[in-house]
Formats: structure tokens, C-alpha cells, sequence
């Protein structure tokens, strides 16, 4: 804890003096254009991958980067979503799921969450995607299993994410792009989810969706 108080002592005499307009400019409003949906996992931070400044990004963090279906859950996620595609007008929304995922991997080996039923409920809204793994991913084990697992469960809550009517009123008005993204840990490196290819490349390679784009079934080449 001494640690993050003296950051906070760091921040106030240093960091914070140089973007001292840009504060005063957001104490007034934000009009941030994309919603960052991501792990909870001490690991990713949104703003250094993106090298976004404050007030750029509204971010949704969670255990497995998660959006429960409509009417699935009355959690947090559904009003924070809602926020940001209603309230404040987002532009794209990016699911970010991130390699060496601890929620993955209990998806995959549900013995490990005997002892933490909340987060085993929580899992739940990740049902598809387990089933998906289970019938398509056999020939699979370890690491290029949970790969596949968390690519997998981006485009599952890609579709869940459809499904919220703030989101799919959006979609139809074609204002609003969705986009599935896996960050590697380990070399720093973002793959974004290529519809017209089915597959996730190297971020570099994605091609912006067209207007009507993302209001198009997601499908991975399995």
C-alpha cells in the first residue's frame, strides 16, 4: 500500500502538473469514443497497450472479459455498456481477452474453481464458449488450448454483446463498430479478429470494418 501512496505523491508533482488543462477539461465532461471491454487481470493495462490518455477510453474490466446476454444478468456490465453506447455516444467497442487467462483456464478445468463458487457462477455466461472448445478443440492441449479458448470466448461475447438493445439499435444505425482482440502478455503483441478471414491477426493486418460491418454474424474458420 506505501507503494501506491507514493504514486500517488509522484503523480501529484510530477505527472500531473504537465496535463493540468487536460483535467480541467474533464472535470467538465468526457467524450471518450470507444468502450474497452477487458480481463480484470492485474496484467493488461488498456491506456499503456493503447497508449490512450485519459479521457479517451471508457473502460468495463471483469473475470474473463465477460458480457452476460440480455436479460441474463443484472450486473454492472449491462448499465455500463448502456452508458457508454447511449449516454455517451461510443464509436467502437473492442473486446479484449488476453493470453494466460486464469478465467479460461477454469472454464477449461472446473476443478480449480471448487473453492470459489462466485467466480464458477460467474463463468456461466461463458457456457457457449466452453461448449464450443469441447466439440471443435479436442485435438488441442495446453497453451494452444487456452489460446483457442480465449479467442474463442472474444467472439462469444462479441455475439452476447449483440444482443443488449443500446447496442443492436446501434448496429442497425451503422454508427457503431464492434471489434474482438487478443493481447499476448508475454511480447506485447494485440491480434484483432478478422471477419472476411475468419481468423485473428496480427493487428497490423485488420482492416477497419465498413459502416455496416459490424452488424454482421461473427464466424471463426475452425
Amino acid at each position: 500500500m506505501q507503494k501506491l501512496i507514493q504514486g500517488i505523491h509522484n503523480f501529484q508533482s510530477t505527472e500531473f502538473r504537465p496535463l493540468k488543462g487536460l483535467f480541467e477539461s474533464l472535470s467538465r465532461g468526457q467524450s471518450p469514443e470507444t468502450l474497452f471491454i477487458t480481463c480484470s487481470d492485474s496484467r493488461i493495462d488498456p491506456s499503456l497497450l493503447t497508449q490512450a490518455a485519459p479521457g479517451e477510453l471508457f473502460i468495463l474490466r471483469n473475470a474473463g472479459n465477460i458480457v452476460p446476454p440480455h436479460g441474463a444478468a443484472n450486473g454492472g456490465e449491462a448499465a455500463t455498456i448502456e452508458f457508454a453506447v447511449a449516454g455517451l455516444g461510443v464509436k467502437d467497442i473492442i473486446i479484449c481477452g488476453h493470453s494466460h487467462c486464469g478465467a479460461m483456464d477454469g472454464l477449461l478445468r472446473p476443478e480449480k474453481l471448487e473453492s470459489l463458487p462466485a467466480v464458477s457462477s460467474w463463468l456461466s455466461h461463458a457456457a457457449t464458449t466452453q461448449r464450443i472448445v469441447k466439440d471443435n478443440y479436442q485435438h488441442l492441449e495446453g497453451n494452444k488450448l487456452l489460446t483457442a479458448t480465449v479467442e474463442e470466448n472474444v467472439l462469444v461475447q462479441l455475439e452476447n454483446l449483440k444482443t443488449l438493445p443500446a447496442v443492436a439499435s446501434r448496429l442497425v444505425k451503422g454508427d457503431l463498430h464492434l471489434h474482438g482482440w487478443v493481447y499476448k502478455i508475454e511480447t506485447g503483441e494485440v491480434f484483432a479478429f478478422d471477419s472476411t478471414g475468419g481468423q485473428f491477426v496480427p493487428i497490423a493486418e485488420y482492416t477497419f470494418p465498413a459502416s455496416k460491418a459490424a452488424a454482421r454474424p461473427l464466424t471463426r474458420n475452425i
